[in-house]
């Protein structure tokens, strides 16, 4: 009967021995879910030698048995969406700025937390840098060079 040796990410045999990459994460899931479903040690144990808690072995079963193997495989991590930048706060921090280009951006977040939103200067910094928005400096043109006078 063949089994899979998660330290060496190796499943092995009578007849040999078969690698599987480091970087592959789904067989070395599946692997835990085929020995954890079919083999003869509990599911926790299955999923601590495998360096997975309960909780996530559970996970990971249900995903596959609704997904497949694809189910197996990391997403990205993190916020899917901009809840703090949407549609609407950035165009009236925009709508500010114009209003008012002297304004700093303190005081246009603050505009905005008046208004109902849940913003910060940090956030508004970082619309106005995505938009080129930032403030304009006073430009002054350099002295001609060459002729002494």
């Amino acid at each position: 009967m063949a089994h899979f040796d998660p330290t060496h990410r190796t499943f092995v045999g009578p007849a040999g021995a078969l690698a599987v990459r480091p970087d592959d994460e789904v067989s070395f899931k599946l692997a835990m879910l085929i020995e954890g479903e079919c083999g003869g040690l509990s599911r926790c144990r299955v999923a601590e030698k495998y360096g997975y808690s309960r909780q996530r072995y559970f996970q990971l079963r249900a995903a596959f048995r609704e997904h497949g193997a694809s189910a197996l495989l990391s997403r990205k991590r993190g916020p899917k969406t901009r809840h703090r930048q949407s549609v609407e706060v950035v165009s009236q921090a925009i709508r500010h700025r114009l209003l008012d280009p002297d304004a700093s951006t303190d005081v246009i977040a603050q505009k905005l937390r008046q208004c109902g939103f849940a913003i910060s200067k940090r956030t508004v910094d970082r619309i106005f840098a995505r938009y080129g928005l930032q403030k304009k400096t006073l430009h002054v043109p350099a002295r001609p060079r060459g002729r002494a006078d």
